[in-house]
């Protein structure tokens, strides 16, 4: 595997969530005091602030803001809670133009209620929506598939291939999809799908982590990368050979982490990153 080492922190983006004890500000001055030269922003974290303020005190830290998460959560049997979900992620949109990102990440979102083929038909239709809004935003929407475990609430795209299948029927330069390592390791044709996805200009996104052993909680008990058993460098060689040459993006929701000294954490994710990512 020729997958090179990590010399500096150019290409570590860290996600708001990463640090959620950290307010924003903090997070930024902290993140830019130790190199690390993106951030992705949570929408929680924006909560009672201006957009734009902060977007540019972002960048005055030299921090480039990778996307805004999340928007999504199409599926509903009731169609005025589509309607709302569709006005969401125009909302969504808009906060992310603000915040001066061109990416929104989407968590699809599942109705347990109805089929996931039903499912997936209102989140292709629901995002079918709101490309104008985009393109006029110039906001790309980033499709990420979640591990099968979610499928009940989170997400009825689980797959890669799914990702690929969809943003490909949409057919739209606005459209991709996102790589995160925690909910695709396990999937057989990973190497294949990435490679699709590379040759279909699809691939936008790219989130690392690890899955503990044994993991406690499946949403709250990711691992920094090296503590588990996705194989990080192996999947960055794949993605690095579509010539994808964005950031590598840490994503960790962990309440053991979230107890830690975060000064102290932050340490531990360069560490991790440059070790075993």
């Amino acid at each position: 595997m020729n997958t090179k080492e990590h010399k500096d922190l150019s290409q570590l983006c860290i996600h708001s969530i990463t640090t959620k004890p950290w307010k924003i500000e903090e997070a930024a001055k902290n993140f830019s005091e130790v190199g690390v030269r993106g951030v992705t922003v949570w929408r929680d974290a924006l909560e009672g602030r201006n957009i734009k303020q902060t977007g540019k005190m972002l960048r005055e830290h030299d921090l480039t803001v990778v996307s805004l998460c999340r928007g999504g959560f199409f599926p509903h049997k009731d169609v005025s809670k589509r309607r709302s979900a569709i006005d969401d992620n125009r909302k969504a949109i808009e906060e992310a133009a603000e915040l001066g990102t061109s990416m929104l990440v989407l968590v699809c979102g599942a109705d347990p209620s109805q089929s996931l083929e039903e499912s997936r038909k209102q989140i292709r239709d629901g995002i079918a929506a709101i490309i104008p809004d985009a393109s006029a935003a110039n906001v790309k929407l980033t499709i990420e598939p979640l591990h099968p475990m979610y499928a009940d609430t989170r997400s009825a795209i689980n797959t890669l291939a799914q990702a690929n299948d969809m943003a490909e029927a949409l057919n739209s330069p606005w459209v991709g999809v996102a790589v995160d390592v925690y909910h695709l390791w396990w999937d057989p044709f990973l190497e294949k799908e990435i490679k699709r996805c590379g040759e279909n200009g699809n691939l936008m996104a790219f989130h690392i982590c690890d899955w503990k052993i044994p993991t406690t909680d499946m949403l709250l008990d990711r691992g920094l990368m090296g503590e588990g058993c996705i194989p990080v460098k192996q999947i960055r060689s794949w993605v690095e050979a579509t010539g994808f040459t964005g950031f590598n993006e840490v994503e960790i929701f962990s309440n053991a982490y979230w107890k830690e000294n975060q000064a102290d954490f932050l340490q531990k994710i360069i560490k991790a990153y440059k070790e075993h990512s």
